[in-house]
């Protein structure tokens, strides 16, 4: 995965074979807990959805991100949010195992990222992204609205819940909208051409 510092990145993977990656309900909990332990010390999270079988995170990257802390077997920098996300779903995927009693590759190989604002471009894939991670339940057919769903960062946002896993100041000044505007623009629906960007 490649970043540019203070740019914002979609950032996703999905069960291998798109098999479930969560199995029951702590499981979701279990893996929030990783998230705030492996990523937040490498960047700041503004947003994210847990499925069944993938997850969405919207990520911006900083200095923390970028900064190259080993090498791999290619003889290739590691970043530090490269190497915690390996880690996260390394160890995510050692307790699944033991607790499903399987064995094999939990997740996709690759965890791919995708910068979706821009300084350099009026294109700016930012809320569309937003609005994509946080609709991805009601798409799927698992919830009726964005609040309905417990495994995203949207019940905070609203104030409905008091997590802190999300920097939703830092994700309003990003956007540049006020909380109130997030959330409505949240609902809109997405240009399916627009939605084809943040991929």
């Amino acid at each position: 995965m490649q970043f540019v510092e203070n740019q914002l990145f979609h950032v996703y993977n999905r069960g291998n074979n798109r098999q479930a990656i969560f199995f029951q309900e702590d499981n979701y909990y279990f893996f929030m807990e990783k998230m705030r332990t492996h990523l937040l010390p490498v960047s700041d999270l503004l947003a994210y959805c847990l499925m069944p079988n993938h997850f969405h995170l919207l990520i911006r990257a900083d200095e923390r991100t970028i900064t190259h802390v080993a090498k791999n077997q290619h003889d290739l920098a590691v970043t530090a949010f490269s190497k915690g996300m390996r880690i996260m779903l390394s160890s995510y995927a050692k307790a699944i195992h033991k607790q499903e009693g399987r064995t094999g590759s939990l997740f996709q190989q690759k965890t791919k990222s995708k910068q979706v604002s821009s300084l350099w471009s009026w294109e700016d894939y930012s809320t569309v992204c937003l609005r994509y991670i946080l609709q991805n339940p009601v798409k799927a057919g698992l919830a009726e609205r964005p609040e309905d769903w417990p495994f995203s960062n949207f019940r905070d946002l609203a104030g409905l819940r008091k997590g802190s896993l999300c920097n939703h100041t830092l994700l309003e000044q990003e956007l540049g909208l006020s909380r109130a505007r997030i959330l409505e623009s949240v609902h809109d629906p997405i240009d399916p051409l627009l939605e084809k960007k943040i991929w």
